[in-house]
């Protein structure tokens, strides 16, 4: 017997929310077209009315379930569509993958930044459940943070799974933490990232601690948690590629209102122009400048070539529409 557990985005407003359930198959020849598609109540998950509730799961990529000790277990990632074989309104991977054909040419390459907070009994992990705050930031970024032991079950699950986890490390809030997954495929690493999540909300809770992508999760002088963005093309990384970089960004300006709308609900509480931020209202960018819209890394200018790093998207933000918004800003005419 295989255990196949197919995971979906649902249309939870006004933040998605993760979805799975798990089909038990007598035979499965472990690749993704021997996953059935299936059907769900969408009226349950605000993706279809109660009237015409069917929705169908369609698989889209295939990876090992670490969380499982036996080797016949597995995560199917799939898109929603309706039942009449349309995409869901809510199928933002349909629309990105439309795009990447469309740019294909351009060989763009992706990278996110997930910051979260973990957090125990309503406060973040390590806080004090008095009320009272903890020391105040400056020693919990790369250095004495909290919860590392989740931290790395979660790594290593993404490693068995063939996420393309490039890292990890503390970050500036206590209870607070990163992980980065890199590809050259948009569609990959908006999928890596899902499943990710869905893999932290496991192993999280296994020790009863909750995971929280809110963008601003303790108000006062403490960081907020973003979803850096990371983006280069084949001409932004070859010789001369800071021109093609510069005139990127010049887009990225016109089009920063749109963007916003796209990067994920409460941001405006974590974009103030305070801890390593940029107004919501404003776009800047700058060498180094961890308070711009858009870094452009030492090394990228050292080089006169490379990525450059959207810091705008927010925690919770829709990898989906991320990645779709910067192509079609940066590769759009």
């Amino acid at each position: 017997m295989f255990k196949l557990e197919y995971i979906w985005i649902d249309g939870t407003e006004p933040t998605s929310q993760l979805r799975s359930k798990t089909k038990v198959v007598e035979s499965f020849d472990r690749s993704l077209m021997g996953c059935p598609s299936w059907g769900f109540d969408g009226s349950s998950t605000n993706q279809a009315p109660g009237h015409k509730s069917d929705c169908i799961l369609k698989p889209v990529r295939l990876y090992e379930n670490p969380l499982d000790e036996l080797p016949n277990s597995f995560l199917v990632m799939c898109e929603v569509w309706d039942s009449n074989d349309k995409p869901n309104s809510t199928n933002h991977r349909f629309e990105l993958e439309e795009l990447c054909i469309k740019y294909s040419e351009e060989q763009s390459w992706f990278g996110i930044e997930q910051e979260y907070t973990l957090f125990k009994n309503g406060v973040p992990l390590g806080w004090p459940e008095d009320g009272s705050e903890p020391e105040e930031q400056g020693d919990y970024y790369c250095g004495r943070n909290i919860g590392e032991d989740i931290v790395r079950q979660h790594m290593d699950a993404c490693i068995t799974a063939d996420i393309k986890i490039c890292g990890i490390n503390s970050e500036v809030m206590l209870g607070q933490w990163e992980y980065q997954i890199g590809a050259d495929n948009p569609l990959r690493i908006s999928d890596d990232v899902w499943v990710a999540r869905w893999l932290m909300e496991k192993i999280c809770a296994l020790y009863d601690i909750k995971v929280s992508l809110d963008p601003k999760p303790v108000k006062g002088d403490w960081n907020g948690a973003g979803a850096h963005t990371n983006f280069s093309t084949l001409a932004m990384r070859e010789d001369g590629g800071d021109s093609v970089i510069y005139s990127a960004i010049k887009k990225l300006e016109q089009k920063h209102n749109e963007h916003i709308v796209v990067y994920g609900y409460g941001n405006d509480k974590r974009l103030t122009g305070e801890h390593e931020t940029c107004p919501i209202t404003e776009f800047k960018w700058g060498v180094s400048d961890r308070g711009a819209s858009i870094r452009i890394p030492y090394q990228v200018d050292k080089d006169r070539k490379g990525y450059l790093e959207d810091r705008r998207p927010s925690a919770n933000c829709d990898p989906y529409k991320v990645c779709h918004k910067i192509l079609e800003t940066i590769c759009g005419d």
